[in-house]
C-alpha cells in the first residue's frame, strides 16, 4: 500500500486539509484535497489543492501572491484528514485579506470580528474583464 492509499479519502475523492502556521500553530485555513493535490504538494513542497467550485487544482496564492510552503505534512489518527504546516507568504491566508480565514469568533449569540483585514481583497486580486 503506498502512502497515499493510506489516506481515507471521501466518496468525491477528497480529504479535508488544514493548513497551519508552522511557526505559531495558529490555523490559517481549511480546503480540500484530492490524490493529485496531495502528490503535487509534496513534489512542490507548496499547497495545492481541490477547488470544489472551480473544479480544478488550485496552487494557493497563484493570484494573490500568497502563497504556502510546506514544511511538514501530517495524518490524522482515523487517516481522514491532513495537516499541512506552512510558512505563509505575505502574512495573508484569507481572500478576505486576513491573516487567517478564522477571523469570527462565537461571543454570547453573535459571530464577532476579531481579525483585521491586513490587506483590501480589491488590491490583492485583479479583476480579469
Amino acid at each position: 500500500m503506498t502512502w497515499l492509499e493510506e489516506v481515507q479519502w471521501n466518496n468525491e475523492g477528497l480529504v479535508p486539509a488544514i493548513a497551519s502556521d508552522a511557526t505559531t500553530g495558529q490555523v490559517l485555513m481549511l480546503a480540500w484535497m484530492n490524490r493529485d493535490a496531495l502528490a503535487v504538494t509534496v513534489a512542490e513542497r507548496r499547497a495545492v489543492y481541490w477547488s470544489r467550485s472551480r473544479g480544478r487544482l488550485w496552487r494557493k496564492g497563484e493570484e494573490s501572491g500568497h502563497h504556502q510552503e510546506v514544511l511538514e505534512i501530517r495524518l490524522d489518527c482515523d487517516n481522514d484528514a491532513i495537516q499541512l504546516k506552512v510558512r505563509q507568504a505575505g502574512g495573508i491566508a484569507c481572500h478576505t485579506g486576513r491573516h487567517s480565514c478564522f477571523y469570527r469568533r462565537l461571543e454570547g449569540e453573535v459571530w464577532q470580528t476579531i481579525e483585521p483585514v491586513l490587506k483590501s481583497p480589491t488590491e490583492i486580486y485583479r479583476s480579469e474583464n
